[in-house]
């Protein structure tokens, strides 16, 4: 992709619309656009993530997550160019496989858990979370116009991935995890 970017504002958005990489015009409320934009929140919000761990000398868990901004931005490009496909299954392999490994050291997992106990614990939580909205609006747009390649099971497992690597940064920071109550009975 040789394309880059020598204007940052052309003004052919002003009116509501944006363009796609096939140059095809769209609403900005388009649900290809509203994918593309969730993706790049979990994209900017891994950024701050990383940043953290890059501080705390959470090397290990930083070499994990740092390759999946690359590929979010792939899934964006895939997103924003229906012809373009970047990711494929080593990608999810690599999730699944660091998945299984922090999964074998970290145990079962018994109670639920809230996201919380560090800066670090609850940026990891929300990057899950906004994964999950990610996958929603990718799932939203999949049923409008079909989505080919892994981009919708890369964007599933990378939120399991961001679960699990909450749990390790925790384990690392020897932080408790903070875990659920549920709300107390009512007397009658």
């Amino acid at each position: 992709m040789g394309f880059r970017l020598s204007k940052i504002y052309t003004r052919t958005g002003d009116t509501g619309e944006t363009g796609l990489g096939d140059g095809r015009r769209v609403p900005k409320d388009h649900p290809r656009i509203e994918a593309i934009g969730e993706v790049d929140t979990l994209n900017s919000q891994l950024g701050v993530l990383l940043a953290g761990l890059e501080t705390a000398g959470l090397d290990e868990v930083s070499a994990v997550l740092a390759p999946c901004q690359h590929r979010l931005f792939d899934l964006g490009g895939e997103l924003a160019m229906p012809e373009y496909q970047a990711l494929n299954l080593a990608e999810i392999e690599r999730l699944e496989t660091a998945i299984d490994v922090w999964n074998e050291e970290l145990g079962p997992l018994e109670n639920f858990i809230l996201p919380g106990g560090s800066m670090l614990i609850a940026q990891a939580h929300a990057c899950r979370s906004l994964a999950r909205s990610a996958e929603r609006r990718c799932q939203h747009l999949n049923a409008l116009e079909p989505l080919a390649g892994v981009g919708l099971a890369y964007i599933n497992r990378l939120s399991d991935l961001l679960f699990v690597a909450a749990r390790v940064i925790a384990r690392r920071q020897g932080v408790a995890e903070i875990l659920w109550q549920p709300a107390p009975k009512p007397e009658h």
